[in-house]
């Protein structure tokens, strides 16, 4: 697995001195500027719980609110150099301090102490790209993205503040909660203990080498300090991640579609469940198991298919070993999803969208035995455990209330299992969101 990370990297990072850049002299934008916000409303009904624990969700009803606004600003500085600054504001919370279930429904939430706005530097990097080749493709302005052409060869380098899913495990049907599914499962791979503070950014460099039909990505970024903390490991030797992603586009009976394969490995100060339980079998504690050497690997799979110009399909698969601590997004070793979006062109709102997917989580056995004994992570635990993966439905219809600036997004999504648990559930939410771009 090093190994294999390691020439991914020497692969990637070396740029061959035969690419000469390219400017585009046919474009003279040298800015781009956009603004998001999201406000999403969600109410569950009171539900059966025969126990609860101290990150369990709570059985009475609820009703929670949370909202993002993001100015996207972005400028050419030199030929191929781009530099990208997102301040951002978010404040509210999600249902029982975004606590109590794995695929959380909310993937606008985060698991902060203050329900108060607050404003931070989503992403601040610096991306070079090198180009050769006589094909192009014509970028439209857009988030972080300057109107031009850019060749079908290249090769980028990208260094500073980011979001991991800027750049690995797209779907175009299932990867933002504010535009598509709101559920965590499917904003990225389930699985994937993605590297990330607790507002979901990290630090650190991505190279990309793009060819017409297929692309390869390599990040190495930093670790922070803790699970679900903010405080960066200064160690870098031995805090750190890497993850690889190749993406293979083609075209199949006239539609398009894309597979990801993807893999990663993050190091760090980490605990390990099952040591946990030879330390205390009665009451374990993973975070007293810390230490540097830890590992957590892991990979996923993600694809995506037209059908027809109005109607998509997806699905993900995805595994981490599990022994290790969830350390940076939730508490998820194994995850499967599958599902749809249909535009309305047929009953006449075209700019519409309805969209249905299916979700199955699970835990390893080490996982699911330090749970069991009343262990508990920083989402899920409820003191106890009757095991049984959790299952998740969501459906929503998005509206296109004004010129494609406004949309409103009625959404429903049904949790058997919430965290694993027979004895706890199921789970109904329904929620609406607002949002506005432009």
């Amino acid at each position: 697995m090093k190994r294999i990370f390691t020439l991914a990297a020497f692969l990637l990072l070396l740029t061959p001195a035969v690419i000469a850049q390219t400017t585009d002299t046919t474009t003279t934008k040298r800015f781009s500027l956009h603004f998001q916000q999201t406000v999403i409303t969600q109410y569950k009904p009171s539900f059966n719980a025969l126990y609860s624990g101290q990150n369990s969700l709570s059985p009475i009803s609820e009703t929670q609110s949370s909202i993002t606004s993001t100015l996207y600003g972005a400028a050419r500085l030199w030929p191929g150099a781009t530099a990208v600054f997102n301040p951002e504001l978010s404040g509210g919370s999600g249902l029982s301090k975004t606590e109590g279930i794995a695929g959380f429904p909310n993937g606008e939430t985060f698991r902060v102490n203050s329900v108060a706005p607050a404003i931070y530097i989503a992403r601040l990097y610096l991306n070079q790209t090198f180009q050769w080749g006589k094909e192009k493709d014509t970028l439209a302005d857009d988030v972080n993205q300057i109107a031009g052409l850019r060749s079908k060869r290249y090769l980028s380098l990208t260094v500073g503040k980011f979001g991991m899913a800027d750049f690995f495990d797209d779907n175009s049907f299932s990867h933002d909660p504010r535009s598509q599914f709101m559920n965590w499962s499917l904003m990225d791979n389930g699985a994937w203990d993605y590297p990330a503070n607790t507002r979901g950014y990290v630090m650190g460099l991505v190279s990309e080498l793009g060819q017409p039909t297929w692309t390869l990505r390599f990040a190495f970024t930093m670790s922070v300090t803790q699970a679900n903390s903010s405080t960066w490991d200064a160690r870098i030797g031995k805090a750190n991640t890497q993850t690889l992603e190749f993406e293979k586009r083609y075209v199949l009976s006239g539609q398009p579609g894309t597979v990801r394969l993807m893999t990663f490995l993050n190091n760090g100060k980490m605990g390990r469940y099952r040591e946990a339980l030879q330390l205390d079998p009665a009451a374990p504690v993973v975070d007293t198991t810390q230490r540097y050497g830890r590992h957590k690997y892991g990979f996923g799979i993600n694809a995506e298919q037209y059908l027809t110009k109005d109607l998509g399909i997806f699905a993900k698969l995805s595994w981490n070993d599990g022994h290790t601590q969830t350390w940076y997004f939730t508490e998820i070793d194994r995850s499967v999803s599958l599902g749809g979006e249909l535009k309305g062109t047929s009953w006449g709102r075209k700019d519409d969208v309805l969209a249905l997917a299916f979700v199955g989580n699970g835990l390893s056995h080490d996982h699911r035995d330090y749970l069991a004994a009343g262990g508990y992570g920083f989402i899920i635990g409820d003191g106890r455990l009757n095991y049984s993966p959790e299952m998740i439905a969501e459906l929503y219809y998005k509206i296109n209330a004004y010129q494609k600036k406004l949309w409103l997004s009625p959404d429903y999504q049904f949790i058997l299992h919430p965290a694993y648990n027979t004895d706890r559930g199921p789970v109904h939410v329904l929620g609406i969101r607002a949002h506005v771009e432009f």
